[in-house]
């Protein structure tokens, strides 16, 4: 196998894994689609896809980076989420990965659930509600982060097969 073959099949590769690190906590998925396309664009000599095109995939990756942490805090702050609840989120979204789709939707719920009820020491029913609320908001935080990063993702894929064919 040539070289570029082999780099294109290694692009291939980190821009697979991004994508699905748009979805999952645990790989950067923007940073990996911008690295394979890179790389492809690299193993083409840059003939095809030049500095202003990369220049706008690195802007993207960096949108794509912003959004995750805004969405995140946001979703979280917004349902006065304490930090125990967003660490709750983030080891939950990484344990669930280990119970597949059921894992990652429930994880960063139950996570910040369990979190926020730590923070608050009671199980009180209004406590109770009120650590259901901060679940819920944080999940639907993690939630609306991953669309748009998946989104963000795609578009810096359309960006790139664009140019290249351009």
């Amino acid at each position: 196998m040539s070289l570029p073959i082999v780099l294109y099949v290694l692009a291939a590769v980190l821009v697979l894994a991004g994508l699905v690190g748009t979805l999952l906590p645990v790989l950067p998925g923007a940073p990996l689609v911008f690295a394979g396309l890179l790389l492809a664009a690299w193993a083409d000599g840059f003939q095809h896809v030049g500095p202003w095109p990369l220049l706008a995939l690195g802007a993207l990756t960096l949108l794509a980076l912003t959004v995750d942490l805004w969405a995140s805090a946001h979703g979280a702050r917004r349902v006065g989420a304490s930090r125990l609840a967003m660490l709750g989120a983030t080891l939950g979204s990484v344990i669930g990965l280990f119970f597949g789709l059921p894992g990652l939707l429930l994880g960063p719920f139950l996570g910040a659930l369990i979190g926020e009820l730590l923070h608050r020491r009671s199980l009180h029913p209004q406590h109770l509600g009120a650590a259901g609320k901060v679940g819920a908001g944080t999940w639907l935080g993690l939630a609306l982060g991953a669309a748009f990063k998946l989104a963000l993702a795609l578009t810096m894929v359309g960006v790139f097969a664009l140019a290249w064919w351009l």
